[in-house]
């Protein structure tokens, strides 16, 4: 769902871009393991000069998830603590670095040592490892029992109601994905006890209007191109072997994220 190359035709009323322009595009139509693709060309933005085209195939959809989660759908502060489950995937490294550049205090959960790491280089200032720590108690134990602002969830079934239960007074519960599986039907009264906020923001709604698709593209770019964000495009496979990078992904052999290029 999220590709890069250059343009080599164009429709009769095409304006927005021309012949040997790099482009990408993030979300439908789902055909990137492709060698060419036919896109409308709304939905493509221009990659600037100053990004590796490969580095904008693995960036857009993921840094466009991200900027949906710490500048639109919540604006993130100095004044807020938050979770990010995943805080070693392709997304939760961007929520991590960008939250972190915009001052606040962020817990990260991972599954192993090696991932740790990661996550501290990427901006969280406690990392907890779940395979070994009680995700709840710890987060309370870092917050002196006060909870989250805002968790970021995209992991679904094994942690939405922990994530719940971090939360404090009238946090905001973010629910971005379903890793694990959904999670079961929603109690109110897990809501209601302390007067939470839930939402599940998609970021191709955020971004269906052209101009705010663009206005977020270019915010992600110029923070890749600074080196507020690192892009982790840490795996690289030939198109052909799509099944394998599948493979590893499921058995959690990757950290960052996963480029397939065409063999030719």
């Amino acid at each position: 769902m999220e590709a890069a190359g250059v343009v080599i035709s164009l429709g009769p009323d095409v304006t927005t871009c021309k012949v040997g322009d790099y482009v990408a595009y993030a979300g439908f139509p789902v055909c990137a393991y492709t060698e060419e693709m036919i896109l409308p060309a709304d939905r493509v933005v221009p990659v600037p000069p100053s990004i590796d085209p490969i580095v904008a195939a693995v960036v857009l959809f993921k840094g466009l998830t991200a900027q949906v989660l710490v500048r639109s759908c919540f604006q993130i502060g100095p004044e807020h603590t938050i979770l990010v489950h995943a805080a070693a995937g392709g997304v939760g490294s961007l929520v991590c670095q960008w939250a972190n550049v915009l001052g606040a205090t962020v817990i990260g959960t991972v599954s192993n040592e090696v991932k740790a790491v990661q996550a501290k280089e990427d901006g969280c200032h406690h990392v907890i490892i779940y395979k070994q720590e009680n995700i709840v108690d710890r987060v309370m134990e870092i917050t002196s029992g006060k909870g989250v602002d805002i968790a970021y969830d995209s992991v679904g079934k094994d942690t939405f109601e922990k994530s719940v239960a971090c939360l404090r007074f009238r946090g905001y519960m973010v629910s971005f994905g379903f890793a694990s599986g959904s999670p079961e039907p929603v109690k109110f009264s897990l809501f209601s006890d302390k007067c939470l906020h839930f939402t599940i923001p998609s970021m191709m709604l955020y971004t269906k209007a052209r101009e705010d698709l663009l206005a977020a593209s270019h915010e992600l770019f110029d923070n890749v191109a600074k080196g507020v964000l690192r892009v982790r495009a840490n795996h690289k496979y030939p198109l052909s072997q799509v099944a394998q990078a599948h493979l590893d992904l499921e058995d959690r052999k990757t950290t960052g994220s996963i480029v397939l290029i065409p063999d030719n």
